[in-house]
């Protein structure tokens, strides 16, 4: 199941556009997955590039945007992009890097392909707040917010914590992400505490513009 329920009102999307908006631009979604964010850019963009490092996900990618002439699918990794120099103007990295030291060498190539002017923006968790910022901190006990916050603060990156939400369609929907998520116990113990279909969701959106 993919995470279609994250942000259905668009807030990760309006802090984006006020930053930099990707109208008649090229855009590098890198992780892409299975394409689930790649049409939104391409309505808007000129041209569209997702990169995806596991074939699988990159060919059902491919599946998805197949009738969208302006946009391409390509297997790579965030350490070798398959892009020439200052290529790109928006880049988008949806959780993707989570944990900041050690993607040092991803983050020189998006300084690498794109263009000046243009905007890197990478969204990840804030496990400072929130129920999933708390359920996030329960699987990963030694995760230190305050390191990473440092590691993007030392690299020009701005943070602009945002809030956004889970919404189901059911118990079983939520319940077949937290598994998808957590480990079985702690997927099983944050459904029996929290009701309802909905889950409050800090993120950061961290930006730069080279």
């Amino acid at each position: 199941m993919e995470n279609r329920a994250v942000d259905p009102d668009g807030v990760l999307a309006a802090a984006m556009r006020a930053v930099r908006p990707w109208t008649g631009a090229t855009v590098l979604d890198l992780g892409c997955g299975t394409g689930f964010h790649l049409p939104v850019f391409a309505d808007e963009a000129e041209r569209v590039i997702g990169v995806e490092p596991h074939a699988g996900l990159a060919a059902a990618a491919r599946r998805r945007v197949r009738d969208r002439p302006n946009v391409t699918v390509r297997v790579g990794v965030a350490q070798a992009l398959p892009l020439p120099d200052a290529s790109v103007d928006v880049v988008h990295v949806r959780w993707a890097y989570f944990f900041g030291p050690g993607c040092e060498p991803g983050l020189a190539e998006l300084d690498r392909v794109v263009r000046r002017g243009g905007a890197i923006f990478i969204i990840d968790n804030d496990a400072t707040r929130s129920t999933f910022g708390g359920w996030f901190r329960r699987s990963l006990p030694k995760y230190d917010p305050r390191k990473v916050e440092r590691f993007w603060t030392r690299r020009g990156y701005t943070r602009e914590p945002l809030m956004i939400r889970w919404s189901f369609q059911s118990r079983d929907d939520l319940a077949a992400v937290l598994r998808i998520e957590f480990p079985p116990d702690l997927a099983d113990a944050c459904l029996r505490e929290h009701e309802g279909l909905e889950v409050d969701y800090a993120v950061n959106l961290w930006w730069r513009c080279p």
